[in-house]
């Protein structure tokens, strides 16, 4: 199975499945010398981590990280920085009723017809799981772009047909970490809240959008044609579960606008006085903000009956057990932060080679 990397410079290479002893991976390309703090790193990981609130699946994973290479006294080597975190929480019994059956909208049919095997506990390799091992490398690379003084932030915008409807430069980032589902509007979360859990009450599930802001971003990081900045970060999005869309500056709505709304006009120091092009032009950053939206569907796992096929070719009843997320969305935030951390880190030092 190819496609278990990610990056060109700062590269993250991960293994490991939901059920699995345990996930892990190896961080190449990591420049040496640079402190690493721990308990960041720990801070990052229960952001994601299962069980931190009513709203998320209650699988209780506490995410202990073992560092194996590459770090020493906090310090980084420039060596692979190898780590590992161990499954604690697993109850496979959950899925042995549908070990032959193919969940709808699940990878559970596209993987048994590729690769010819299946590992039906929680998904295997196709499980969110996995982006343990991303939000993990993502940390470290936020440390070393706030070093930088690169600062990347996210946020839950919209939740089904409740949104915030504010402007990213209007919202208060402070207060993103003060209600559990991760929007920066007291008012606003709360009815998010109680639709999640209405559609968690029912067995069923309902999807949203995140958005994301880069701040302090240099001019120059990008390839031009094939490697765009704003590419590799829609890539990088559209790597993580559930994701179905994405959309940087005006988007699609800047499909209703003329030119000479659009346009972003240059005013004192090279800046802009609007940002339309979301901080990014011909592929390479201007020196504005960077922000974007990412769409994720309902999580495909519900509690309500439905039907299905089976390995037999056989259409059967299909009833899922187990523990899963009414709503990704705030368990993705941090997920969102670390894979842009990662684009972002890695065109960094890529753009070194031009000093």
């Amino acid at each position: 199975m190819p496609g278990n990397s990610f990056g060109k410079i700062f590269k993250l290479t991960t293994f490991g499945e939901s059920h699995g002893k345990a996930l892990g991976g190896i961080i190449d390309g990591c420049p040496s010398n640079i402190e690493i703090n721990y308990k960041k790193i720990k801070y990052e990981l229960n952001r994601r981590r299962t069980g931190q609130s009513e709203i998320v699946t209650p699988r209780k994973e506490k995410d202990k990280f073992e560092i194996l290479s590459g770090i020493y006294n906090n310090i980084t080597t420039g060596t692979p920085i190898g780590f590992i975190i161990y499954n604690k929480d697993t109850k496979s019994k959950d899925y042995s009723n549908i070990k032959n059956i193919f969940r709808p909208s699940h990878a559970d049919y596209t993987y048994y017809k590729k690769y010819k095997i299946r590992d039906y506990r929680g998904g295997g390799r196709s499980s969110a799981r996995e982006t343990v091992c991303r939000v993990f490398a993502g940390s470290i690379a936020k440390q070393i772009l706030n070093k930088k003084k690169i600062n990347i932030y996210a946020y839950v915008n919209s939740v089904g047909n409740i949104s915030l409807n504010k402007k990213y430069y209007e919202i208060d980032k402070n207060i993103i970490e003060n209600n559990i589902i991760r929007c920066p509007d007291i008012k606003i979360s709360k009815k998010m809240i109680d639709l999640i859990k209405i559609k968690k009450d029912k067995g069923d599930t309902i999807g949203g959008t995140i958005v994301c802001v880069i701040e302090n971003v240099p001019v120059g990081l990008g390839e031009p044609i094939f490697n765009k900045l704003h590419a590799e970060l829609g890539k990088a999005m559209l790597t993580i579960n559930a994701v179905k869309g994405f959309e940087y500056g005006s988007g699609f709505l800047g499909t209703k606008m003329s030119g000479s709304e659009h346009n972003d006009e240059f005013i004192k120091d090279y800046k802009t006085k609007t940002n339309y092009s979301g901080g990014i032009q011909g592929g390479i950053s201007n020196g504005m903000d960077i922000y974007f939206k990412i769409a994720f569907k309902p999580v495909s796992t519900i509690k309500m009956n439905q039907y299905s096929i089976n390995d037999k070719n056989k259409k059967v009843k299909i009833t899922i057990k187990g523990r899963h997320d009414p709503c990704v969305l705030p368990r993705a935030v941090p997920i969102v932060e670390s894979m842009a951390s990662l684009v972002l880190l890695d065109y960094y030092l890529i753009n070194k080679i031009y000093k």
